[in-house]
């Protein structure tokens, strides 16, 4: 198992998996934690193996862990997430990347394009990325309700400005009259 991060493409074997294992340094987790703008980055780990897919095509399969903390979207107390997924990136050597206006999507997307190396690196990092929770919220943590109105009078609440309660209260008188 190697903690090499960069792989260029011509080295790679055909036949054999390549695995690897990467834990990053404190100075390292400092660095990615500052980049994603989170609170706090411990254990992050990522180990895998990237494999040949038919003959020009590269497949990284890995798992990723890491205990991120992030600002409560409703408090902004820290929260901490332990994080463990699985990461599977498919690097096309006959990429289309096209600049017209409708480009029909790929089937799979996980698919990239594949360059003249793999950096598993930034691929951990990417993988972090995306699986950050997007609205961290604290235990018990709640959004509170906004009345306002003019004085004197009744304020609206959030029931009363959904379109379909109103529909089903009409239902109901509708019913009670036959």
């Amino acid at each position: 198992m190697s903690d090499k991060t960069v792989w260029r493409v011509a080295d790679l074997p055909q036949n054999a998996p390549t695995t690897f294992s990467l834990r990053p340094d404190a100075d390292t987790l400092r660095q990615i934690q500052e980049d994603l703008g989170l609170l706090g980055l411990r254990k992050l780990s990522f180990a895998g193996q990237i494999t040949a897919s038919g003959k020009k095509d590269w497949e990284i399969r890995a798992d990723l862990g890491a205990t991120v903390v992030q600002p409560c979207v409703v408090t902004l107390d820290p929260v901490a997430t332990r994080l463990d997924k699985q990461v599977r990136r498919i690097l096309l050597a006959e990429w289309i990347d096209s600049e017209e206006a409708e480009v029909e999507m790929t089937e799979d997307e996980e698919a990239d394009q594949l360059g003249a190396e793999i950096d598993v690196f930034a691929v951990m990092v990417e993988a972090l990325a995306l699986n950050l929770p997007e609205y961290p919220r604290a235990d018990g943590a709640e959004l509170g309700q906004l009345n306002v109105t003019e004085p004197g009078k009744t304020a609206m609440t959030d029931d009363d400005v959904k379109p379909f309660a109103g529909l089903a209260e009409l239902r109901d008188q509708l019913k009670k009259e036959e």
